[in-house]
């Protein structure tokens, strides 16, 4: 049986009926009060637990054989987070310590944003994990865990990383920040954008390649799970000619965009609702973003599919699971 922290999420519960099509037994670790829509009707073995608390954890372990440890705290907003550092660095210390106790293999799902930002080039798993990143709590967060991960490889622990670009694709329950880009564009939505791109990639490659890193992943090593760099735009323009409905798009100034970004703390406080323009958000889209999967492809088999494929079953799924 496998163990998977944050499986509720787009992520865990995509890795989870992957799991389960390959006939593995699945325990859910999942928040208590937590909404379990996305894991409805899978056949799951439901734990309520909290991985900030260890006797939870510890009990979570019982019978299993590895851990796909997911669970943590996104956040794009600017400005210290410690609630986001609690869960995503000291739950994952509490995560490796029962691992190590009960030597149980640990696959960790990090981040691209936990390695240092990169100007020119290619970046590949070369690049140094960054604890010091100025541009968010989550980046410097998913950073120090990773490296305690690397450290507890280190010492023995069975553990590998792997680090996925920006996730799209279907099962998207809570809506992600692109998944809410594509939504509102499938439905034909007034689209505010700004000029750049990302490196995006199939959910379903993500879940696909962490089973890999688990079959296949070398201790203590790091994986980047990468799809293809894509604009704002070619994300938009894809789904109009998918759906064939033309919608009302404007393209903002970058440096209004950055203007108004300003001010997002405030909206999310009033509003609490995650503003699209964000520094973070905007940063993110003028970053480079050429990454390599190189490594996960000749070590792991890692093929990812082609982008237009991932938007057109984006689309496709909200238009009918999410009306």
């Amino acid at each position: 049986m496998w163990l998977v922290t944050g499986a509720t999420g787009h992520i865990g519960n995509v890795l989870v009926r992957k799991l389960l099509e390959r006939g593995e037994k699945v325990r859910a670790l999942i928040l208590p009060g937590e909404s379990r829509e996305s894991i409805s009707g899978l056949k799951v073995e439901a734990f309520e637990g909290d991985i900030l608390n260890m006797d939870s954890v510890f009990e979570s372990m019982q019978g299993i054989k590895g851990i796909f440890h997911l669970a943590g705290v996104i956040s794009i907003m600017p400005g210290p987070n410690p609630f986001v550092r609690k869960v995503n660095v000291e739950g994952t210390k509490n995560i490796l310590r029962a691992a190590a106790e009960k030597r149980i293999k640990l696959i960790y799902t990090s981040s691209i944003h936990a390695i240092q930002r990169v100007e020119k080039g290619v970046i590949d798993e070369s690049v140094p994990y960054d604890m010091n990143n100025p541009y968010g709590a989550y980046d410097r967060s998913k950073a120090e865990a990773t490296l305690e991960v690397l450290n507890a490889a280190r010492s023995g622990l069975e553990a590998v990383v792997a680090c996925p670009t920006g996730v799209i694709g279907p099962y998207d329950f809570r809506g992600s920040m692109m998944g809410a880009v594509i939504h509102d564009a499938a439905v034909a939505k007034p689209t505010l954008y700004v000029d750049g791109a990302y490196d995006f990639v199939d959910v379903r490659d993500v879940a696909d390649g962490l089973i890999a890193a688990a079959e296949n992943g070398k201790r203590g090593e790091s994986y980047i799970l990468s799809g293809q760099k894509i604009t704002v735009r070619y994300l938009l323009e894809t789904v109009r000619e998918i759906t064939g409905k033309h919608f009302f798009q404007m393209k903002i100034p970058f440096d209004l965009a950055k203007f108004a970004a300003i001010f997002t703390p405030m909206y999310y406080r009033f509003a609490n609702e995650t503003p699209r323009f964000t520094p973070y958000s905007l940063e993110v889209l003028q970053s480079n973003s050429n990454i390599s999967h190189a490594k996960a492809t000749r070590e792991l088999g890692y093929k990812p599919r082609p982008i237009f494929d991932s938007i057109r079953d984006a689309v496709k799924w909200f238009l009918e699971s999410r009306k």
